[in-house]
């Protein structure tokens, strides 16, 4: 509709310029043939007017309506006589036959209503012919568009007839060509309106059915589990589609169930925490009721020292659970940077060295130069904490005199390349069942020796836990079956992809 509306415009202002040409050359050649130059004024030779009309201008065809394909020409005198009308210079008589309960007047009304609702957009007339014949008669070419007596729109051009300096009469061109396209275009249109009006329709209703429904349906599972108190979302059939509402879906199922598991990890922990802190208050005060009951100092000693025991075995554990919840938020906004993996566990391995002078039961070492290039995304903090878990423990389970050994590599497999962290200990080994338990929370199996409530079961945990966060995964090993010779102990393993 705005191209019709521009090509109206157009089609006009060609219509303005072809009428004003016509109409100034049958001026000129009515100046010449229909005027009589008179004593003392010149007038216009009306029966000559009507003559050249009726030979310059064709009579119109069987069947067509006045105006239509050829321009209507008038002309006026100045008093706004009509002299002739091209309509009716052939003195042929038309008529249109009309039911009983039509008028001429009725009939005539009904068309110029048909025409004006298929304009469709607002429009004044700009002028009218009383208007142009007066403006003329002073002498100006008007141009203009008005409604014609059938009630229709017409563009119209009106030039003085003039002799000399005397205007005489106006001659008045007009066509209704231009509302007659621009009806026909815009009543072509119509079924194609009504076509774009049942794809809406049909599309709209395809997507009330496929997306509107859908997300209706997905939110209700929403509050469902927000006023319910549920953990996992239970999303129904129709929303399980292969496209974006499906994938919506999928992750919305995905992250309550994430969210679930973590509520449900956390219960479990709360649960274990309390279990590990019964354990040594238990003891603790086993120890008072029988330091208050002891017989001789020796004994209420020995109770007394259980009780520094479990208190610093309580501090340990305290420790450690907040540890890892500080962890656990900082790996939730985690950051990531690029980490030099190898030169961080070769000065980590240096803040373990002691003195030359001063032997430690177990030695931290480093296998080999300190390596360059082993590039990790990741946080330096978190990953020290890692290696410092994994030596930690390596040297609570190593004799005596024993060889904690770390290492680092890149290494390249079917998942790409990597780089490996590698902590060596000489202890006992881990039993084959365990090689993955070791990684749960409070999992604690001291070897024979070791000091009560050295360790607390968490720092293995720790460690997965910020391992999996960067990406990477860690798992141990044994050296030499369960430990047993020479070459036995245990070996955990932390593989991280090489940044490029």
């Amino acid at each position: 509709m705005l191209l019709l509306t521009e090509m109206r415009a157009g089609l006009t202002e060609a219509q303005f310029r072809n009428l004003r040409t016509q109409g100034e050359l049958i001026t000129n050649l009515l100046i010449e043939t229909g005027t009589v130059e008179g004593d003392p004024y010149p007038y216009i030779n009306e029966s000559a007017v009507r003559l050249v009309l009726h030979r310059i201008l064709p009579p119109i065809a069987e069947g067509a309506r006045p105006g239509v394909g050829q321009p209507r020409v008038r002309v006026f005198d100045t008093d706004g006589r009509l002299i002739a009308d091209s309509d009716v210079i052939y003195d042929e008589i038309r008529t249109t036959p009309l039911t009983d309960d039509q008028s001429l007047g009725e009939k005539i009304e009904n068309a110029a209503r048909r025409v004006e609702y298929l304009r469709l957009t607002p429009w004044r007339p700009t002028t009218t012919l009383e208007e142009e014949q007066r403006r003329a008669a002073r002498g100006e070419i008007v141009d203009g568009e008005r409604l014609n007596e059938r009630g229709e729109r017409v563009v119209s051009v009106t030039v003085p007839l003039r002799r000399v300096q005397q205007v005489m009469g106006t001659v008045t061109t007009e066509s209704a060509d231009v509302e007659r396209i621009l009806v026909t275009e815009r009543a072509s249109m119509i079924p194609f309106m009504i076509g774009a009006t049942i794809a809406i329709f049909l599309s709209s209703l395809l997507l009330a059915l496929f997306i509107a429904r859908p997300l209706r349906r997905l939110a209700s599972a929403a509050d469902a589990l927000r006023l319910t108190g549920g953990t996992r979302l239970n999303l129904p059939e129709d929303t399980h589609l292969k496209d974006e509402i499906g994938a919506l879906a999928h992750s919305l199922e995905a992250m309550t169930g994430a969210l679930a598991d973590r509520i449900d990890a956390n219960e479990r922990f709360a649960a274990d925490v309390s279990h590990e802190i019964k354990n040594p208050l238990a003891s603790i005060q086993s120890a008072v009721t029988s330091a208050q009951g002891a017989a001789t100092p020796e004994q209420q000693k020995q109770m007394l020292a259980i009780v520094a025991q479990d208190v610093q075995r309580l501090d340990r554990l305290i420790t450690d659970i907040a540890r890892a919840s500080r962890i656990e938020a900082e790996t939730a906004k985690l950051d990531l940077n690029r980490v030099d993996l190898g030169a961080l566990l070769f000065e980590i391995t240096r803040a373990y060295s002691t003195p030359p002078d001063e032997p430690a039961p177990v030695s931290i070492v480093f296998k080999g130069a300190k390596p360059e290039g082993l590039i990790v995304l990741g946080q330096a903090g978190p990953l020290g904490q890692v290696f410092r878990n994994l030596i930690d423990n390596a040297r609570s389970f190593s004799p005596q005199g024993g060889v904690v050994s770390v290492a680092a590599e890149a290494v390249r497999t079917k998942d790409g390349a990597l780089v490996r962290g590698i902590v060596d200990d000489q202890g006992p080994g881990i039993p084959p069942e365990n090689l993955e338990t070791v990684f749960e929370r409070f999992y604690t199996q001291r070897p024979k020796g070791a000091a009560f409530g050295g360790n607390s079961g968490l720092g293995l945990s720790i460690a997965r836990q910020i391992i999996t966060s960067h990406g990477g995964r860690i798992y141990a090993q044994n050296k030499d079956g369960l430990g047993r010779g020479e070459s036995g102990g245990a070996r955990l393993v932390v593989e991280l992809p090489l940044a490029h």
